[in-house]
């Protein structure tokens, strides 16, 4: 039964990611929420497309996330686009804070979801793409959208 209950439930991706940066690693974090936040997550009220994160005094936060304002939450409702903070083992964080510092790479929330009753955040370490990076990548995705339509045209006959 505890199988179970530890099923992992999307509540949303940030696309824009896969398409902006090369995903080096990804980390599993959990966020500090208020109780309303929470519903409202519940409901897919989430946009984690122009989210970043950064790492404050030893402590890591994720900017830009924005979690719409819960509709029966009156008074009790945050900010939709306040600072969060992320939860991870110091030791980790500090990791993460050499390489960005050092190596130009990028934290980026990649997906949010329910661990259980648990909110979690997929961190990823991310590398830029240029535009000829881009560009390759839609060639690449337009070719096997091709070659999948040519076997289905081949497999109807």
């Amino acid at each position: 039964m505890a199988e179970a209950k530890k099923q992992n439930k999307t509540i949303a991706e940030n696309r824009k990611a896969f398409h902006d940066y090369f995903i080096e690693e990804s980390f599993e974090a959990g966020i500090e929420l208020c109780g309303t936040e929470v519903k409202a997550l519940r409901a897919g009220g989430v946009n984690l497309k122009d989210a970043w994160c950064a790492v404050v005094n030893g402590e890591m936060f994720v900017n830009g996330m924005h979690i719409s304002p819960y509709d029966k939450g009156n008074i009790f409702n945050r900010d939709p686009l306040r600072v969060r903070r992320l939860l991870m083992h110091k030791r980790e964080i500090m990791r993460l804070f050499g390489i960005v510092k050092q190596e130009g790479y990028s934290l980026i929330p990649i997906s949010l979801y329910f661990k259980g009753s648990r909110v979690k955040v997929q961190v990823g370490l991310c590398r830029g793409k240029k535009l000829y990076d881009k560009r390759e990548d839609a060639a690449k995705r337009d070719m096997k959208r091709e070659a999948q339509r040519s076997l289905k045209e081949f497999n109807n006959r």
